[in-house]
């Protein structure tokens, strides 16, 4: 999917570090050699799982193996998986903040002494990467603005950025940096299919979960009710999905995706890049069968 990708016309291939998941730099490896043109970006890891000198030993790696188009994507990660794992999820915006710090340190090859560590340097050139932050909340992205290349948000609705937009370019100018140097990337749910409904029910056990996990303020941007998204949760936490999905409504659909026909998702896009919006994402699901949405999105929307 990554090389059909590649040639469909994508820019960039985002891969999640989630314990449960294939391991993001084994596939990253193998990405590495199946492509030869796309860039290749950790979507996204965080401080907690890892080191970060063995962060910046895995993606310098992988910047050797494909030829300088490694980006590094790191957020603070999510609680409930650190809860699953055992690992305490403490001070999410100073760990973020102070990796990045650490990591630009270790990837120009300079000894580093924050974080508990004692000189520790890595042994070969990393080469440039450009390292993005995925950010939600005001304060992570004002720092994504300050430090980072750019910014990966979770959201699919020209509101959600409307709202991000201005805290990342508030943080760039306090930062003394031009706005329109950091990359506003929308990492969007996403469906695509020449069958608009078949694309929009192929988003919504997506959409559930989105809804499930979003706090009341974004909910309430979107004019959805508490009582509706709990409608939602309830299911999922029983396990009832037939239920979760009959309560996601057309209003959760249109702010917590990218979906229906070509023509749809164009006009979503166009949305987005107006609010400032510099990089769509194709997240999950991508459309009703994965491979031809692929070839879909690239002759009709790309």
């Amino acid at each position: 999917m990554a090389k059909l990708a590649e040639d469909a016309g994508f820019d960039t291939i985002w891969i999640t570090d989630h314990y449960n998941n294939r391991d993001v730099y084994s596939t990253l490896a193998i990405l590495s050699l199946a492509t030869s043109k796309v860039k290749l970006g950790t979507g996204v890891t965080n401080p907690y799982t890892r080191n970060v000198a063995v962060t910046a030993s895995s993606i310098a790696s992988i910047n050797e193996i494909s030829g300088g188009r490694a980006i590094l994507g790191i957020g603070p990660g999510d609680k409930a998986t650190f809860d699953a794992m055992g690992i305490s999820w403490e001070k999410p915006l100073t760990a973020v903040k102070e990796s990045v710090s650490a990591l630009r340190d270790l990837l120009a090859k300079k000894k580093v002494e924050s974080l508990g560590m004692a000189g520790a340097q890595l042994a070969f050139k990393a080469g440039e990467i450009p390292i993005y932050i995925g950010a939600q909340g005001p304060k992570m992205l004002e720092t994504a603005g300050m430090i980072a290349d750019g910014v990966l948000v979770n959201a699919s609705h020209p509101d959600d950025f409307e709202y991000a937009v201005p805290l990342v370019k508030k943080g760039a100018e306090k930062a003394g940096r031009d706005p329109e140097e950091v990359e506003i990337c929308a990492y969007t749910s996403f469906s695509a299919d020449k069958n608009g409904e078949r694309a929009v029910a192929e988003a919504k056990i997506v959409v559930a979960f989105i809804v499930a996990g979003s706090p009341e303020t974004v909910l309430s941007r979107h004019g959805i009710k508490p009582e509706e998204a709990a409608a939602v949760s309830g299911a999922i936490a029983r396990g009832d999905f037939g239920s979760a999905l009959g309560a996601v409504s057309e209003t959760m659909i249109r702010a917590f995706s990218v979906s229906g026909t070509p023509d749809d998702c164009k006009a979503r896009m166009e949305e987005l890049i107006a609010t400032g919006v510099t990089q769509i994402v194709v997240g999950s699901p991508i459309g009703p069968n994965k491979e031809r949405a692929i070839k879909l999105i690239g002759k009709e929307i790309l």
